[in-house]
């Protein structure tokens, strides 16, 4: 891990700091500092107490976007390391500190929805602002922001927008980067920048994207706007259908999508994951999930069409009531995740995912190449307790391939990483880059996929490393995240 290059000590950061947001606003206790250093990439290890640092040397709550860029203005003139964040429920290591002394930026308390507008139908809010609590003031006013993510009851705006997040209904409403309109974002050095909302423009290069998905490596995000949408939720329509083949089930998905219909949900699970979720009927076949929504003709019109397209293939037909119920169950919070963590405590076993995406003629070999690496050259693949993937994000051009695997862990805990979890990931990734997909489909780079950043843009990356070089040329944005830290 790399030294901080800064000439202050912690003392004279967390002396700095208070200076500029009161007492207060600075938390230096050691126990939310260690819990600090990780996300949940390290979940494992986090579960048995082990943190091994670099920890931060204080925490910082600002206010207000004013105080934000008074933070990076005294970070980025004494080169001190910053981890932006707001909800938290990042995956890939983006939050990890791997700077000594970094200072962990805060944007929770930044939580204000500022302005709500039903005719021009987008509001805005701050980045600290929970999908959750946004989505419930909404639907009192029959609206919705369409996005809705596992992590929804604990996601905030500042994250779901730095990490590019998608949601379940994604096929319908697209990803967070279809939903922003405009932003405000402060750089490393204090400028404020806003992008001001408009329903679309020719003035140049889209700049939204400079800021949606840097994943706090080149600047922080305070506040956005988001589109929204009417809530109809009594038109809904579940499916469900029970296949031999995953290739199928991918097909049937491919001619539904590229005929022009976009139900809001459309998902296939291999056995292994369907297993997970449909144990009461899955009876060992893949299965597919569908829900139209909308007007009540438009989700009338695709209702028709998942019928009309199922009806020349081989299936069994699942009750719609049951796909109902689970989809009611999907999303994680709080407890979730402390079950989890308790689960993990008490026995040396994880699950995790990596997710990737593909154009429709390679998602099949994509899964079987997979598969059969994992199974071959894994070398604890008897381990295993589970292995399988589903498609759950589908565009005019190709699909998501989510894949899921959970071992029994036979090693000390710190190096269950090197051992299970970062082979597994390389394989994945190592397959999606070879059959011209992507290395990562909506949980960011983080820390623990920038080995293959370069490998994911080709030439392109000369664009990624310029924007660093300009936006942040002293490197004090979350180090070590999109870009690899010896770049």
């Amino acid at each position: 891990m790399p030294e901080s290059r800064s000439p202050l000590s912690t003392a004279q950061i967390v002396e700095g700091l208070t200076g500029i947001l009161g007492a207060e606003l600075v938390d230096t206790d050691p126990t939310a500092l260690r819990d600090a250093s990780v996300d949940r990439f390290k979940k494992y290890t986090a579960a048995r107490g082990i943190f091994d640092g670099p920890f931060p040397s204080a925490i910082v709550y600002p206010a207000s976007t004013e105080q934000v860029a008074a933070v990076l203005r005294f970070a980025n003139d004494n080169l001190v390391a910053v981890v932006p964040r707001t909800g938290r429920t990042a995956t890939e290591g983006g939050l990890e500190t791997v700077v000594a002394d970094s200072i962990v930026l805060d944007g929770s308390r930044m939580d204000a929805i500022l302005d709500i507008n039903p005719v021009d139908m987008m509001v805005t809010v701050q980045c600290g602002v929970p999908l959750q609590r946004l989505e419930d003031l909404l639907r009192e006013q029959g609206l919705t922001t369409g996005h809705s993510p596992q992590s929804k009851p604990l996601a905030q705006y500042g994250g779901l927008t730095a990490t590019r997040s998608i949601g379940q209904f994604s096929t319908l409403y697209g990803g967070i980067e279809d939903m922003i309109v405009g932003l405000e974002a402060v750089l490393a050095d204090g400028t404020v920048t806003r992008i001001k909302n408009v329903p679309r423009r020719a003035a140049g290069p889209d700049i939204r994207h400079i800021v949606v998905g840097n994943e706090g490596a080149l600047c922080v995000i305070t506040e956005v706007t988001v589109k929204i949408f009417r809530y109809q939720p009594e038109n809904n329509r579940f499916f469900g259908f029970l296949l031999d083949d995953f290739g199928a089930g991918v097909d049937a998905l491919r001619e539904l999508i590229t005929s022009g219909y976009r139900p809001s949900v459309c998902r296939v699970y291999s056995p292994e994951d369907a297993r997970q979720h449909f144990s009461h009927f899955s009876d060992g076949k893949n299965v597919v999930v569908l829900v139209a929504e909308g007007p009540q003709p438009l989700a009338d019109a695709t209702a028709t069409a998942i019928e009309q397209v199922f009806a020349d293939r081989p299936h069994v037909r699942v009750d719609d009531a049951l796909i109902e119920q689970w989809f009611s169950r999907l999303n994680w919070d709080q407890s979730a995740i402390d079950r989890e963590r308790r689960e993990m405590q008490e026995q040396p076993h994880l699950g995790y995912t990596t997710e990737v995406s593909v154009d429709w003629s390679r998602t099949d070999e994509l899964y079987q190449a997979v598969m059969q690496r994992i199974r071959t050259e894994f070398p604890h693949a008897e381990d295993l307790t589970m292995l399988g993937a589903h498609s759950s994000h589908s565009y005019q051009t190709g699909t998501n391939l989510y894949f899921v695997y959970d071992y029994d862990i036979r090693c000390e805990p710190r190096q269950e990483i090197t051992e299970y979890h970062e082979p597994l990931n390389g394989i994945i990734v190592e397959e999606a880059l070879r059959l011209g997909g992507s290395m990562v489909h909506h949980h960011g780079i983080g820390k623990y996929r920038t080995p293959w950043t370069r490998q994911e843009h080709g030439s392109a990356y000369v664009l990624l490393e310029r924007l660093k070089t300009v936006l942040d040329p002293n490197g004090i944005m979350n180090p070590g995240t999109i870009y690899p830290l010896e770049a």
